[in-house]
């Protein structure tokens, strides 16, 4: 490198970032901890209203790690192993199959996909909601969500909704829903580093931005946690329905922007 060549910035200064990357931040550590499940799809497009959104996906990712650990040390014991064992090897191969098709698909289009099922699953369990008896869903549609997962994961950092789908029938305790929310977004998250570098999205600048916003991320984890553990059942899952209303409707209405 020549010796007149500008050195890339340790971090992005620009006010208007921060202005969107912080409440996006914030929201996206409330969502790992299992409260308000969906929100952390708010958190790419929201910080893409200032940069492209590879970059914003490159920053989300450690930052997406750190959440994961900090509030894994607090629901590890409550996650469903033996549903586990069931998504997690569908959400890997999600992510790998979104390694290999990274930039065939328009990321508008996936967000578009995702949104728009998210919606419908919403209407349909707002107009048909289920019954004491209704049988649990098939652990078919399990391995074809945690795939669908892993990939919309990969692609935009939205996978909450589709795993979401598939958790929510399961009428799962909440601390038990969060903490298998946990487990597996960490080892998702985790299988995305060696892509992510071999695909040129890590560099130096965004692992600094990642650094400055850590503290935020964290804040909003240890407050979801407090509030998982004090809210209702009913609550809880209400305010995951609003979640995945405004994360399905965000994604839709950038697809079609």
């Amino acid at each position: 490198m020549s010796r007149d060549a500008p050195r890339p910035a340790p971090v992005i200064t620009d006010p208007m970032f921060f202005a969107a990357a912080v409440p996006a931040v914030f929201l996206m550590g409330l969502s790992k901890s299992g409260f308000g499940a969906g929100f952390g799809a708010l958190a790419v497009p929201l910080m893409a209203l200032t940069i492209p959104v590879p970059q914003a996906a490159a920053i989300m990712l450690p930052l997406l790690c750190l959440a994961d650990f900090s509030g894994l040390a607090a629901l590890i014991r409550q996650a469903d192993w033996r549903l586990l064992r069931l998504l997690i090897p569908a959400g890997l191969l999600g992510s790998l199959i979104g390694w290999a098709s990274f930039g065939l698909m328009p990321v508008k289009a996936v967000a578009g996909v995702v949104g728009a099922v998210t919606l419908l699953f919403v209407a349909l369990r707002l107009y048909f909601p289920p019954k004491a008896d209704v049988p649990v869903p098939h652990r078919g549609l399990g391995w074809l969500l945690g795939a669908a997962s892993g990939y919309t994961s990969f692609i935009a950092h939205a996978g909450a909704p589709p795993i979401s789908f598939y958790m929510l029938p399961l009428k799962l305790e909440p601390l038990r829903f969060s903490g298998t929310m946990a487990v597996f977004f960490t080892v998702v998250n985790l299988s995305k580093w060696i892509p992510y570098w071999q695909l040129g999205l890590i560099d130096l600048t965004n692992l600094g931005t990642s650094l400055a916003l850590g503290p935020v991320v964290l804040a909003g984890v240890f407050t979801g946690v407090r509030l998982a553990s004090r809210v209702k059942p009913t609550l809880f899952y209400r305010l995951v329905m609003a979640g995945m209303v405004l994360s399905g409707g965000k994604l839709l209405w950038d697809a079609l922007a």
